[in-house]
Parts: C-alpha cells; sequence; structure tokens
C-alpha cells in the first residue's frame, strides 16, 4: 500500500491529455457524425426494428448546428474535468470519473461498429486513442498511487456519467443553437 507522503503527482500529458484527446475524437465525430446519420438511418431503422421509433426520430432530429454545439459544451465538461484533474494532480474524483466515462464511452464506439458491421463516427478514434489513452492514463494514475479502485458500480456510473453529459450537452444545444433559445423547463 502506498502512503498519502508516497504518492506523486502525475504529469499535465495525464490530465490535460484527457481534452486534447476528447478533442481529436470528437472532430472525427464532427466530420462524420450527422452526414453518417442522415445517410444510414434507414438501415438502421430496417436493421434494427426493435429499437423504438421515438429515438430514431430523436437521432434523426439533430442536425450540424445541434451537434456542433452539443459538442462545445460536452468539450467544457471534459475541460473542466481535465483542469480539475492537472489542478488535483490526478487525484480529482471528477477527473478520473470523467476518464473512465471517456474510455467506456470509447468501447461503446467501438460496439456500435461491431453491430452495424461497418464504421460508425468516432469508430476510428476510439480504438485508437480513446482507448488507448485512457488505458494509459489509468496506468499512470495507478503508478502515481492514485487511482481510485474500480468495481462493477463505476463502470455503471462512468456509462451513466457519460450518457448523461451526451443527453444534457444535446438538450442545452437543442434549446440554444441557432438562434433558437427556449428555456430548459
Amino acid at each position: 500500500m502506498i502512503s498519502d507522503s508516497d504518492r506523486t503527482d502525475v504529469s499535465a500529458a495525464v490530465t490535460l491529455g484527457l481534452l486534447v484527446a476528447w478533442m481529436v475524437h470528437d472532430a472525427e465525430e464532427l466530420a462524420t457524425g450527422p452526414g453518417w446519420v442522415r445517410a444510414n438511418l434507414p438501415a438502421l431503422r430496417e436493421r434494427f426494428p426493435a429499437v423504438p421509433e421515438r429515438l430514431w426520430h430523436a437521432l434523426g432530429s439533430v442536425d450540424e448546428h445541434e451537434f456542433a454545439g452539443a459538442v462545445g459544451v460536452m468539450g467544457t465538461i471534459v475541460a473542466a474535468a481535465a483542469v480539475t484533474g492537472r489542478r488535483t494532480g490526478g487525484r480529482s474524483g471528477f477527473y478520473q470519473g470523467a476518464l473512465d466515462g471517456f474510455g467506456l464511452h470509447g468501447l461503446v464506439h467501438i460496439a456500435q461498429a461491431v453491430a452495424v458491421r461497418g464504421y460508425t463516427p468516432g469508430s476510428v478514434t476510439s480504438p485508437l486513442l480513446v482507448v488507448p489513452f485512457t488505458l494509459w492514463a489509468r496506468g499512470r494514475l495507478r503508478c502515481a498511487g492514485i487511482l481510485r479502485p474500480t468495481r462493477a458500480r463505476d463502470v455503471a456510473a462512468g456509462l451513466a456519467l457519460a450518457a448523461g453529459a451526451t443527453v444534457f450537452s444535446h438538450s442545452v444545444a437543442r434549446h440554444v443553437v441557432g438562434g433558437r433559445w427556449r428555456p430548459l423547463c
């Protein structure tokens, strides 16, 4: 067991690197997301008929402006986590949770590509950057003695945090982007 006096901070590459890795990954999603959805939505509906129509409608209703706005909101959340991670030397639960959520969301992208048997937005950078960065950063945190133990409920919480942040980002974007601002309530 490593005592508090033996613990060291991690480098900025570990903490602020989360934001950089996220930016590269989301650049792929920005470049391909809405267009890919428009082109593939009919085939996805046919292939996965058990998915409720309201989810297909919600997915198909996201335009480029809303998507870019949602990416901006999510970027603010990721930046806050990365800065908090840097300020605390990687010890922040918020930072570590965001790091875990980032890696888990990369696995979701990979699973989506497997499910459709082809490309999906985010599926290139997920195995090449998202998952490897997350594993590397967690390894650096572990070596520094500051990685929080991961339990099954932490994995569920990480996925829930990533999903909640995504829903929140799209909700804010839908209400703000394009001069269509409406109160969230």
